[in-house]
Formats: structure tokens, C-alpha cells, sequence
């Protein structure tokens, strides 16, 4: 069983990258909104991964830090979704935003997912609304101190890229922390706490 692969961006795929490490390549699937799409080959990355075997396959699957890949392993738990519907859900709704829509009881939201129906969705929030961290899900994860207002999910999403990059928690945080509140994506959010960090 593979915890995590730490190791060079080889290339991507579609719905994937390649990560090299110990002369091996290993194809790891990942979110549609990874982090990893950020990064440049032959940078330095590592992704927390869930190895699936089946009869005639096996498959990996990564993600920026381990409450994403709890979250993953959470959906697989529920009748009827798969490896790869929970992959579809993290990469239709970002992780802040799918653990309030299953404590909210929003089972719309999650329709938003390739392949996920109202029955299915109705399904997650009811097996799982019990399972989630309610505070957890209101901060996505970070003190609120450090963020708050409408920028929640977006800034949660950036410090879950930038420790998929490479940096601490706490450095991803501190670099957030300081970019003043404003009506900013992910990406750019990203970008600006890059340039602080370097």
C-alpha cells in the first residue's frame, strides 16, 4: 500500500500526472482542480495517494494533503460511488465547499459531478453528513484568524495547492494571511503567495 509518492513532475495525462521517483514513473490520478496542473515539470511535488485494485487494474490516486484524501476515501464508502465518481466530485466542488454541501444537506451541489445523480448525491449527504466535521467544513481547514469572510474557500483551496508544492501548512497560511482580502481565484491567490514565499 502506497501512503504518499514524493517526487519529480514527469508530465501529465489526461486526468493525471506522471511522477518520477526511483527510476519509476507512476501515473497518479488527480482532481481536475489539483494543484498539480500549477506545477512545472521536473519541479519537486508529493501527493497523499489511495491505490485501488481491482481484477484487471490498478490504479492511483492523489491528492494535495490528507484531509483530501480522507474525504475521498469517505465518498468510496458510500453504495453506488466508485474511485472514480469520488474523483469526480473533488474535482467538481472544491473540499470546503463539498463538506458543506454534505453537512448543509445540499445534495444539488454535488450534481455539479460528472456521473453523479440527484439519487446518488441524495445518497452521499444522507451516509456521510454524520461523518464530517462541521467546524472543519465552515473553515476549510484554516484557523479564522488567518482567513475569513467570503475568500474561505478560495484561500482553502490555495493552501492545499501550495502545500501540494512543496511548502508547510504553516507557510502556505502565513503567505495567504498576508494578501488582503479581496475578490480573488484560487489561481490568483496562488500566484500572489508565490511571490511572497520566494
Amino acid at each position: 500500500m502506497l501512503h504518499f509518492i514524493k517526487g519529480t513532475l514527469a508530465g501529465q495525462f489526461s486526468g493525471g500526472v506522471v511522477i518520477e521517483t526511483g527510476g519509476l514513473g507512476y501515473e497518479v490520478y488527480v482532481p481536475d482542480n489539483s494543484a498539480m496542473y500549477l506545477a512545472k515539470e521536473g519541479q519537486q511535488v508529493q501527493v497523499y495517494t489511495a491505490m485501488i485494485v481491482r481484477e484487471d487494474d490498478i490504479s492511483i490516486y492523489g491528492f494535495a494533503d490528507r484531509e483530501s484524501l480522507q474525504l475521498f476515501r469517505k465518498l468510496m464508502t458510500v453504495n453506488g460511488v466508485g474511485a472514480k465518481a469520488a474523483l469526480a466530485i473533488l474535482s467538481a466542488l472544491p473540499m470546503g465547499e463539498l463538506q458543506k454541501a454534505i453537512i448543509f444537506e445540499d445534495a444539488a451541489a454535488l450534481t455539479k459531478a460528472n456521473g453523479i445523480g440527484k439519487k446518488i448525491a441524495q445518497r452521499i449527504v444522507l451516509e456521510l453528513k454524520d461523518k464530517l466535521d462541521g467546524a472543519e467544513a465552515i473553515s476549510g481547514g484554516l484557523s479564522t484568524e488567518a482567513v475569513t469572510g467570503a475568500q474561505v474557500n478560495e484561500k482553502g483551496e490555495a493552501v492545499h495547492a501550495l502545500v501540494a508544492l512543496g511548502y508547510s501548512k504553516g507557510e502556505a497560511v502565513e503567505a495567504l494571511a498576508g494578501i488582503p482580502e479581496q475578490e480573488l481565484t484560487v489561481e490568483e491567490y496562488i500566484k500572489r503567495a508565490l511571490k511572497r514565499l520566494c
